[in-house]
């Protein structure tokens, strides 16, 4: 490919992010022909079947990073670069040292000082430069890694609910490892290569012209069967990766639900579905793995062939007198730069796919809206507020239905049940109310003393403390679990929690109190006492309206009781509301709404 047909491909992707700056140096190229012609081939070729504008974005995406990070990149090229310098000249001095030793030159001492010289400076600088890149790579990582975490957490709660956890943990870590890759060692990588394939061929064009086309009689071969496996690596790329997230997703299910997997005896079930998820990825993985070593096999092949005829030429021309050994020895080295060169060029083609198949994964998650978390102004100012839902209609992106012209209220000093039969939208009413979802009509507001009402949002979770049905207990000490809400909290603050949720008395029991160390979802520990522990935690945020999803479904009818009495008379709450399936829970509250079939009615229990 000329010179002219890269610089068509660079501009043009440039053209269509950077716009109008780009516009006369484009149709120059564009008059060209032949290097846009070439481009659109080449691209057919890299992302058969693809979205070229998706790629796009995704080669514009990683130019952006690329050029964030240009310093430090620099500074990698650089050594590296430099390094391909010295291992050149390196060669170039092996040459005259050994014609020295074989009497065919007298500057023996030079020759010998310059290439050891040049391969311990070579050592020095690559042990640098992995250093370096190590630094960087660790720094643009993490940097990236905490970018894509923070989209992960303010992402919009219904735009994330269709990825599964194990393929967001890949997208997090491996996806942005390859990008982080690719971010640091593209460039430098490409110029290294550049370098030590044109420095060598130039050294081997100056000495010995045949000998550095037979050089390159590989090339084209070499092209062409990186072309046919490059076509494939995307699509293949992006089957592993889906894989590996399925994979990982069911590991994290099952780890997640052991207990119950033990107590219906499904050990061995769970076992045989992991190992039929293994089976698919091992088929996929084997597949293109036979079709690698297909194409490595032709590729050495064509090495194989390429080294014997440079090895038969530089005999052939040593046996007539007119080259040295050292000529010998220099072109066998260089020939073998030339090679292994050339081939990292072509295989930083094949890394451009991973990374870019990678980018886009990333870039998936970090353009998923974001939630509107701004406070609104004079909300916090408001010492309570009442929460209003009015002729409320909610239905999911699949099209359900689940709320119909749906009505609520909770005034201050409320502590209100929420029953009804299991999916009939219980915790949809939640969801809307922590702002997690909005109505597809209707109002859904708090309306403070003042009598400003405030739109339901991200932000008016401010005033609200959530405990999730399930558990919701971290690895970690019962001090960590309840800092996690607040960090500043105080000894008596976390023990008047404790006590307030009824959890302070088989807390006091643990050896170790409030530093007794709790498992993974809680193990250790009952239903019911994880329930209580989080109910504590959320008391600390001091927030004034309470929801409760199931989160007393562990507890029996007295702890129960006495539960909803300690939040009533603390002071901390002004509102409670308790989603539950059981109506003798309601009749520890002075309100009730039963719902059924997506519509609401308010209902008589209370106290």
């Amino acid at each position: 490919m000329t010179l002219k047909a890269v610089c068509g491909i660079l501009i043009k992707d440039i053209y269509v992010y950077k716009g109008k700056w780009a516009y006369h140096i484009l149709k120059y190229h564009e008059r060209e022909g032949k290097s846009l012609n070439i481009y659109g081939k080449l691209k057919n070729k890299l992302y058969k079947n693809e979205d070229p504008q998706q790629v796009k974005k995704e080669l514009f995406w990683l130019f952006k990073k690329i050029c964030q990070y240009k310093k430090m990149i620099f500074i990698v090229g650089l050594l590296g670069m430099i390094t391909t310098v010295m291992s050149l000249i390196s060669s170039i001095a092996t040459k005259f040292l050994i014609d020295a030793v074989t009497g065919f030159g007298s500057e023996i001492t030079l020759a010998a000082v310059l290439m050891v010289s040049m391969m311990l400076g070579g050592l020095l600088l690559q042990a640098v430069s992995s250093r370096v890149g190590a630094s960087v790579h660790i720094k643009v990582r993490n940097e990236i890694q905490h970018k894509t975490f923070g989209k992960i957490l303010r992402a919009t709660w219904e735009m994330l609910e269709p990825y599964r956890s194990g393929d967001i943990l890949q997208r997090l870590n491996s996806d942005v490892n390859i990008v982080t890759d690719g971010v640091i060692s593209f460039l430098p990588g490409f110029i290294t290569s550049f370098v030590r394939f044109l420095g060598a061929f130039v050294i081997m064009l100056y000495y010995d012209p045949i000998m550095a086309l037979i050089a390159l009689i590989g090339a084209p071969v070499t092209l062409l069967l990186s072309k046919i496996l490059m076509s494939k690596l995307r699509e293949h790329n992006l089957n592993m990766k889906k894989l590996t997230g399925d994979v990982m997703s069911f590991q994290e299910d099952s780890y997640r639900n052991l207990t119950s997997i033990k107590a219906f005896s499904a050990t061995e079930r769970y076992e045989n579905e992991m190992q039929k998820l293994q089976d698919e990825y091992k088929g996929a993985y084997l597949s293109f793995n036979s079709f690698q070593i297909s194409m490595s096999s032709l590729l050495s092949m064509v090495s194989m062939a390429v080294t014997v005829a440079c090895f038969g030429w530089g005999a052939y021309q040593l046996w007539n007198g007119k080259i040295t050994y050292g000529s010998m020895t220099m072109f066998l080295q260089l020939a073998s730069t030339l090679r292994s060169s050339f081939s990292q060029l072509v295989s930083l083609m094949q890394q451009v796919i991973s990374v870019t198949t990678s980018a886009g994964r990333v870039i998936a998650v970090e353009e998923l809206p974001s939630e509107d978390t701004d406070i609104p102004e004079g909300f916090k100012e408001e010492k309570s507020c009442s929460i209003l839902l009015k002729d409320v209609n909610f239905r999911y992106k699949n099209g359900e239905t689940v709320l119909n012209n749906f009505d609520f209220y909770a005034n201050p000093g409320d502590q209100i049940a929420i029953t009804g039969p299991s999916g009939e939208g219980k915790t949809t009413l939640l969801r809307i109310i922590l702002g997690l979802v909005e109505p597809c009509e209707g109002e859904a507001s708090f309306i403070g003393e003042s009598g400003n009402k405030y739109k339901i949002t991200a932000g008016t979770r401010y005033a609200l403390s959530y405990v999730p049905q399930g558990n919701s207990i971290f690895a970690g000490t019962v001090e960590e679990n309840l800092s996690i809400i607040a960090p500043d909290a105080t000894e008596s603050e976390l023990i008047n929690a404790l006590k307030i949720s009824c959890a302070w008395d088989f807390v006091d029991k643990f050896p170790e109190k409030l530093k007794h160390n709790l498992g993974a979802g809680g193990r250790g520990i009952s239903e019911g006492q994880a329930q209580r522990i989080a109910i504590a935690r959320a008391i600390l945020k001091k927030a004034p309206i309470l929801l409760l999803d199931e989160a007393t479904s562990g507890l029996d009818g007295e702890t129960e009781k006495q539960l909803l009495d300690n939040l009533r008379n603390c002071g901390l709450i002004n509102t409670c509301i308790l989603v539950t399936h059981r109506t003798n829970s309601a009749e520890f509250c002075n309100r009730a709404y039963e719902i059924r079939q997506g519509s609401v009615k308010e209902v008589e229990y209370g106290i």
